[in-house]
């Protein structure tokens, strides 16, 4: 089953073919100025990482990874849902210094992700990650981090609008800030989803803060490895999208776990069996760097920028029949 929002009246601004010129440039626009900003430099990543090596990303913890044997080396192989564990061991390996990142132009597959107008079984996002001193592991220097992010799309979003003047959106760099938990206080009755389209309709950039544990409510705003991002030092930015009258996440990130949480969260969600593994293992000994990172997804940004109904207007998936009728039925040009 899929949810699929038809805005009324609904036509792209732009022909297939400029939407395809569009694209290009908004992407490289936009990772010209986040590597520049963050001091990143790019470097080849891995589509398939081994099975059970715990370098794969969980995601929530539930989904599947898409996994094959190997003919000839033997063993299997999964392909990655992203790269968040194995970006911090990429920092170590290459020798970055406190200050120094990198980026990757990541491709996944999720195949346990439900389709709709935002979400595709292929992620296509730049998947980064920088290196910082222990005193840099706070509130104030994420916020001023997601506030460069901001800064990069809202430019991204002007050099693309002067070369396509038929874009109208106008995509705020102030971002407000919210913690989770200030969120329900605000709307208990409402569901996470529900939430943030209010609060991301009233303030247009948002960034919601400490998403991974549990709310006073006992529920979680939304789910989050216990080994990766720490759960006070972490978050979403959300943009309002006019097309789709709702708001749109264009990247998850954070503040990296330490030793301390990292114990905690596993016990927590009772994967204390991870610490067998390599990564794991680096973060308790010291041997991985204190890193913040996070992944921003590229189709995202194009679907927000050249003001999209569906994220099949600027990449090439898989859809389930009827939304391709219905999306045809309704000047939804999926790819």
């Amino acid at each position: 089953m899929y949810d699929l929002i038809i805005p009324e009246g609904y036509k792209s601004v732009l022909t297939l073919r400029d939407t395809q010129r569009a694209i290009k440039l908004c992407k490289d626009v936009f990772e010209r100025r986040l590597a520049k900003v963050l001091n990143l430099e790019r470097v080849t990543a891995p589509v398939m990482v081994w099975g059970n090596s715990g370098i794969n990303d969980d995601l929530n913890g539930v989904e599947r990874k898409v996994d094959f044997d190997l003919k000839e080396i033997g063993g299997t192989a999964e392909i990655v849902q992203s790269l968040a564990k194995w970006k911090r061991m990429a920092l170590h390996k290459f020798g970055f210094k406190a200050g120094e990142g990198l980026y990757t132009d990541m491709s996944a597959i999720r195949r346990d992700d439900n389709v709709d107008n935002l979400h595709s079984l292929y992620v296509d996002q730049w998947d980064w990650e920088k290196v910082i001193l222990p005193e840099e592991r706070t509130i104030e220097f994420l916020e001023a981090t997601v506030r460069k992010i901001a800064h990069a799309i809202y430019l991204a979003q002007e050099l693309v609008k002067a070369d396509f003047p038929a874009l109208t959106q106008n995509i705020s760099s102030n971002v407000f800030f919210i913690t989770s938990q200030a969120l329900e206080d605000m709307y208990p009755d409402k569901t996470p989803k529900e939430r943030e389209n209010i609060i991301v309709k009233e303030h247009k950039t948002v960034f919601i803060e400490q998403i991974g544990g549990k709310l006073k409510s006992g529920q979680k705003h939304d789910g989050r490895a216990s080994d990766y991002d720490d759960w006070t030092l972490n978050g979403d930015l959300l943009v309002w999208s006019e097309a789709l009258s709702c708001a749109i996440e264009v990247t998850s990130m954070g503040v990296r776990v330490d030793k301390t949480a990292l114990e905690r969260q596993l016990k927590e969600e009772g994967n204390e069996d991870r610490l067998q593994y390599e990564y794991h293992k680096g973060i308790i000994d010291g041997t991985l760097p204190l890193t913040i990172g996070g992944g921003i997804g590229q189709s995202r940004l194009c679907m927000l920028i050249l003001e999209k109904a569906h994220i099949g207007e600027v990449q090439s998936s898989i859809w389930p029949e009827e939304m391709v009728k219905k999306c045809k039925e309704n000047n939804i040009n999926l790819l």
